[in-house]
């Protein structure tokens, strides 16, 4: 048996040290948001000419006064992904198409343009906090309901290390915040819930049927009791995400990331920060008497 208690403090404070960093992050440098948010014009396009780099790219569109402007290759040499403010102008891509003939010739396909204005992007950034929102305030409902109030805590903290931190390298490694990062941070709120539920199950059957174990032990069992299946579940997760990550191109990159990042601190704050929660609320039969008394 694996003694997960004995690090209890220790993942505790590495836990509060990740989350302080988060919050210092996300305040001072913020999240790279992209257009879906930011508002303003994406073109991805393929060049036909492997001379042709970002920097003589970016050296062109700076003569047209189009604000920030971001130029990075978006797969592999030959294919760009170009970003910038919104223009006034509503000949602008054409006017972009018709400077790169001028200097590059006729080598360049326009694969993709996408515009979103400020006032959708504004609408687009509130309905994604508040979809996250609602997600944790309805988990939190749920473990009310189906546990008592200590487990409820336990859970939702967990919840919030998990999109706190996540958040927190995506701020930490200026990785761009997009509509598909939103979908992976409600899927991580998902499956984090979803692992710890399946060790707090454990854990109130183990108080039922030991009396005479504390709490501090019995997590501890109960872990070890239900770790094949948060593994198998967690690691097969994982070889799906990363071979997401690594073939399924540029536009997928975000989302696997997030949920990378997402299925490894789930399945560690459900051992290390809800069950701890347990511990230091002393958590014992006594609790789960008086719940079903009052019920």
């Amino acid at each position: 048996m694996i003694s997960f208690n004995r690090y209890y403090n220790q993942f505790n404070i590495l836990s509060l040290t990740l989350v302080v960093v988060s919050l210092i992050l996300l305040s001072f440098k913020g999240l790279n948001f992209g257009i879906d948010f930011k508002g303003g014009t994406l073109i991805e396009l393929r060049s036909n000419d492997s001379k042709i780099s970002v920097t003589s790219l970016r050296d062109n569109l700076s003569q047209m006064n189009l604000g920030d402007i971001s130029v990075k290759n978006f797969g592999n040499e030959t294919d760009f992904l170009i970003k910038f403010e919104n223009s006034k102008n509503k000949n602008v891509i054409q006017e972009i198409k018709s400077s790169f003939e001028d200097s590059f010739g006729n080598s360049f396909d326009f694969r993709r343009v996408e515009n979103v204005g400020p006032k959708v992007s504004a609408e687009l950034l509130k309905s994604g906090i508040i979809a996250i929102s609602v997600a944790l305030i309805l988990m939190l409902i749920y473990i009310w309901i189906r546990f008592e109030w200590q487990f409820s805590l336990g859970a939702i903290l967990a919840l919030f290390h998990d999109v706190l931190v996540t958040l927190g390298l995506f701020s930490l490694f200026s990785l761009e915040i997009n509509l598909s990062i939103i979908a992976a941070v409600l899927t991580i709120v998902g499956y984090s819930m979803n692992d710890t539920v399946v060790i707090f199950d454990r854990v109130r059957e183990n108080l039922r049927k030991y009396s005479d174990i504390k709490i501090y032990e019995l997590t501890n069992i109960s872990i070890n009791e239900t770790l094949s299946r948060t593994l198998i579940t967690s690691i097969t997760t994982l070889l799906a995400l990363i071979s997401i990550f690594f073939f399924g191109g540029e536009v997928l990159k975000g989302f696997s990331l997030a949920m990378i990042f997402g299925v490894i601190f789930g399945t560690y704050s459900s051992i290390y920060i809800a069950n701890t929660v347990l511990v230091r609320l002393k958590v014992s039969q006594k609790t789960l008497l008086k719940e079903d008394s009052i019920t």
